[in-house]
């Protein structure tokens, strides 16, 4: 992926790491396009960040996610990147059926909303003489966190998707990039104070490095994913599994 000079659509870059790389990549010499839910939210990035474009998208709902993709494709014809940002991560406790209101909410936001996004735009995007796909997943895509088992499970069905889409699309000019983060200082799970979770400014320098200097990966791994992602590779799954869990 080019690191600039592109036109970048991000359903989800409202807050944490999506603002985040929104900002970055804007400082880098991109237009951006941020999307979310909430009209006044998008309003203050605007206002805040002159140059950043927004559209309101709830990509929880199909329809939302059809007339944002035609208002971005048509305002901004020049898009050619898209990065599937939104995602929400939430305790689950199996023990009981209770569980399953957030199970199915989870899977609509993290899996159903980047495969929707995905059809609104594959094809706008192959017919670019090269376009960026950009899904995210996260290190418990590779060792589940047992407290939040549909999340862990929802990016791991991103990986999978993406390693597939990525031979699929091998025949077009779609790169086809998989962003892989760890545990980071969001709002995500209340950890913008944690102590094992990477800082947010320190996570963004290392991802946009990466982008420029690894133009043809296909994951962007920081250093701090590493002990998850290859994990299993490493004979460490099981260990890895019970830290995860507090054992």
């Amino acid at each position: 992926m080019k690191i600039s000079g592109n036109t970048i659509f991000i359903p989800g870059g409202t807050s944490g790491i999506g603002l985040g790389l929104a900002l970055r990549f804007h400082a880098a010499g991109n237009k951006v396009i941020v999307a979310g839910r909430r009209k006044e939210l998008l309003d203050r990035i605007t206002a805040e960040h002159p140059g950043i474009e927004a559209v309101v998208i709830d990509t929880t709902d199909p329809a939302s996610i059809a007339r944002g993709a035609e208002t971005v494709q048509t305002r901004f014809p020049g898009t050619n990147a898209l990065i599937t940002m939104a995602g929400i991560m939430r305790p689950e406790d199996f023990h009981t059926a209770d569980f399953l209101a957030t199970a199915e909410a989870t899977v609509t936001t993290n899996l159903l909303g980047p495969l929707r996004l995905i059809a609104a735009f594959t094809e706008f995007l192959a017919a670019k003489p090269e376009a960026t796909l950009i899904t995210v997943s996260s290190g418990l895509a590779f060792v589940p966190l047992a407290l939040t088992p549909t999340y862990s499970a929802t990016k791991a069905a991103i990986h999978s998707l993406t390693s597939a889409l990525r031979v699929q699309l091998a025949d077009t000019g779609i790169q086809v990039l998989e962003l892989v983060p760890p545990a980071v200082r969001t709002a995500l799970m209340g950890q913008e104070n944690a102590e094992n979770a990477m800082p947010l400014e320190d996570f963004l320098s290392e991802v946009m490095r990466l982008f420029e200097s690894q133009p043809d990966a296909h994951e962007i791994l920081v250093e701090n994913v590493k002990f998850l992602r290859f994990a299993e590779a490493n004979g460490t799954y099981d260990h890895v599994l019970d830290l995860l869990g507090g054992h």
